[in-house]
């Protein structure tokens, strides 16, 4: 990538389609605080920050550190600036300033199956205990959901959606005779559908065009 002409100064950047499509579902807008959870190695990040179209209060946190210095590298060269916090984002926020956000993209770590186009090996290397990232998920998600700005309504880029009919979410360990503070945005697809949750799947192995397997769901703190 750094042979492509123009990518060291930060004029472009390499990113899967689907991939990018995150950033744009977020629909973050210039002046708003952002939390990018799980951001390594940055390039949703840089995403974010450029299709903001304006300055973003933005903070990139990771659990590693080593990865979370690819962020700041990405963030160089982008010529781009966010506050980088190397933390454990499923345990109790020391590092969070009491502050809500506006909106949080959390990418969590997952079985990895998504990028079988481009690693067909993992259907022979995957074994049953790989498939145990949906306990940390759902650990990460119920502690990111407390440092969410409560809204009135409900908007997605890119279209807001505050006026059409929302589904309760209650899933995980929350009983359903108490209902969570939460709701299903509906994400608009590309082809112009609309749907409460959004999923891609890969192209098959060697192909090229739709992208990395990615699963997308947009939840609002009400």
């Amino acid at each position: 990538m750094a042979k492509l002409p123009g990518f060291a100064a930060g004029q472009l950047s390499v990113q899967d389609a689907s991939a990018q499509l995150a950033a744009q579902l977020l629909g973050a807008r210039a002046g708003e605080r952002v939390l990018d959870a799980c951001a390594a190695p940055g390039g949703k990040t840089g995403a974010l920050l450029e299709a903001a179209g304006g300055e973003l209060r933005l903070t990139a946190a990771d659990s590693d550190a080593q990865r979370l210095a690819q962020v700041a590298d990405n963030l160089l060269r982008l010529k781009r600036d966010a506050q980088l916090v190397c933390a454990d984002l499923s345990a109790e926020p020391a590092w969070w300033d009491g502050q809500p956000y506006d909106r949080i993209l959390l990418d969590a770590p997952c079985s990895g199956t998504g990028v079988i186009r481009r690693h067909p090996d993992i259907k022979l290397l995957r074994r049953p205990g790989h498939w145990g990232a949906g306990g940390n998920q759902h650990a990460l998600l119920r502690r990111l959901f407390a440092l969410l700005r409560p809204v009135a309504g409900c908007c997605m880029s890119p279209a807001p959606c505050c006026q059409r009919k929302m589904r309760h979410w209650s899933g995980g360990s929350w009983p359903r005779r108490r209902r969570p503070a939460a709701c299903r945005c509906r994400l608009r697809r590309r082809c112009g559908r609309i749907a409460p949750l959004c999923r891609r799947l890969p192209d098959a192995p060697g192909r090229s065009g739709r992208g990395d397997g990615f699963y997308y769901a947009s939840l609002t703190r009400r």
